[in-house]
């Protein structure tokens, strides 16, 4: 019997690559950068299944070119803006997603972001390794008490909550901004719902956790940035295009907030000759928020878990699109 055919379009971790060689014959890209959108509908045309990641754009027209035997599409993210949800859904394919598995990894790291960007640890590494230091000083690489603080969280779900968690430990009032309240949440950790203005306006950290929409494309910009205190860190770890980058350097450079430390940025990776690159009140990661070996083995698999579904036409354990359930065939 014929095996069905998958293109995989990056080396991900051998836990979930294991789990669909068992089940199909696959294609995987060798090359670490994502391929090409032409040679990523080259490769995908034909098979029975793809596994994605944030970086390949999933459109109708990729999805119409891969054609008609096309039967899921795999993430191994959380995240799937990249792909063009409602071609697939038109077409009866579902598309999985890897939520909650990253929920811990990824609000650690942005709590590192804020610790690191509050005690000005990256700066006072570049100091040291440029043989700078050369005694103690007392007004030197001086930054803001994170115990106590007030922290404003932007979105409210998993991620904002894990961070709250962690706040709580430093005894940090949390504001929190979101399209819905979350009462038993607010309880929980000790949160107080505020509009966004309030929000920015009161909080000496700001951390963004939404995800990306029309509605929250730029959501940071020159305006709201000036709304924050001239001594605030705004922290993202949620999606680049959430921040206007050229708003944020503006900010950063006339010392309208102190400090940004960022997981993400817009484009990915961020150009060479992006202004923010030359500011020392910045921190720039590049995109690891999910970065642990426990946690991107557990997404490889459920990416997988979601593929091998998809191919034996069994409803997907986290499906995006669960309306594709409820079609009538014919």
């Amino acid at each position: 019997m014929t095996k069905p055919r998958i293109f995989v379009t990056r080396i991900i971790p051998e836990e979930g690559l294991e789990m669909i060689r068992r089940e199909a014959d696959v294609e995987v890209w060798q090359d670490p950068l994502p391929p090409s959108c032409k040679m990523l509908r080259q490769k995908a045309r034909g098979m029975d299944a793809l596994l994605c990641l944030l970086t390949d754009r999933i459109d109708e027209n990729l999805i119409a070119a891969i054609g008609p035997q096309l039967k899921v599409i795999s993430q191994m993210a959380v995240g799937f803006d990249n792909i063009d949800v409602a071609a697939a859904t038109a077409r009866g394919i579902p598309v999985g997603n890897t939520p909650g598995v990253l929920t811990d990894t990824t609000a650690d790291l942005a709590w590192a972001l804020l610790m690191a960007a509050a005690r000005r640890v990256v700066e006072g590494d570049k100091f040291t390794r440029a043989g700078k230091w050369k005694t103690w000083g007392p007004i030197d690489f001086l930054g803001p008490d994170v115990t106590g603080a007030a922290l404003g969280i932007i979105g409210f779900g998993r991620i904002g909550q894990g961070l709250a968690k962690r706040a709580q430990g430093f005894d940090m009032r949390i504001l929190y901004f979101s399209r819905r309240r979350h009462p038993e949440a607010e309880q929980k950790y000790g949160a107080q719902y505020a509009d966004l203005d309030t929000l920015l306006r009161e909080a000496d950290f700001v951390s963004l956790h939404t995800t990306l929409s029309e509605e929250t494309h730029h959501l940071i910009d020159d305006a709201r940035l000036k709304l924050m205190k001239s001594g605030a860190i705004l922290i993202n770890t949620a999606r680049g295009p959430v921040v206007d980058q050229a708003a944020l350097y503006r900010a950063l450079s006339s010392r309208t907030i102190a400090y940004a430390a960022l997981d993400v940025t817009d484009p990915e990776p961020i150009k060479p000759d992006d202004p923010l690159l030359t500011l020392d009140n910045i921190i720039i990661a590049p995109h690891i928020g999910s970065a642990s070996y426990r946690t991107r083995a557990r997404m490889a698999t459920m990416a997988a878990e979601n593929l091998i579904a998809g191919l034996k036409d069994v409803r997907l354990p986290n499906c995006v699109n669960p309306q594709v359930y409820d079609r009538i065939p014919g």
